[in-house]
């Protein structure tokens, strides 16, 4: 009887102390996510991965751009416009296509296989103004400005680019 409680004290320590080990040494989760709240308190969401890019990651004018090999996941609760297109309520995969003096946003139905692009997937597709961004950010940033009670601009900000577009609540 006096072995079978040291044993299980043993075990209980062990697994106490592989605790703060296995926690310690988990990877930090890359998965960052921008959201835009409108009036009524509906809201869209967009998830993307925020790892500093390999080279082999960067834009290429002309091609379709998956930051850190992923497209970016936009979720609307609301049924939305963008570049006077419908974008019912669900989850989307976005994608961008960047050049020098224009970007344009991808809204594609696909979300079953997103890291393989399909044009004929395409719901929308939005030019996107260009700025420069005075303190470039190492990787892709995505935040939202919420410009009116219906409409929220996407601003997604890499090395020293800043591109913007609107999404409206319909």
């Amino acid at each position: 009887m006096r072995a079978l409680a040291v044993v299980i004290v043993f075990l209980a320590h062990s697994l106490v102390a592989s605790v703060p080990i296995a926690l310690q040494t988990a990877p930090p989760d890359p998965t960052a996510t921008a959201t835009c709240d409108f009036e009524d308190g509906r809201e869209i969401t967009i998830q993307y991965n925020n790892s500093v890019m390999s080279s082999k990651d960067e834009p290429h004018n002309g091609k379709v751009w998956l930051p850190n090999g992923s497209p970016l996941t936009l979720f609307t609760q609301v049924p939305l416009q963008l570049n006077h297109l419908d974008i019912p309520i669900a989850a989307y995969s976005m994608y961008v296509v960047p050049n020098k003096k224009e970007w344009t946003l991808i809204v594609s139905k696909n979300v079953t296989s997103p890291k393989i692009y399909d044009e004929k997937q395409d719901l929308v597709r939005a030019p996107m103004d260009l700025g420069e961004v005075n303190s470039p950010p190492k990787q892709l940033q995505v935040s939202f400005a919420h410009v009116a009670p219906k409409q929220c601009s996407v601003r997604l900000y890499y090395e020293k680019t800043g591109a913007f577009v609107d999404f409206f609540e319909k």
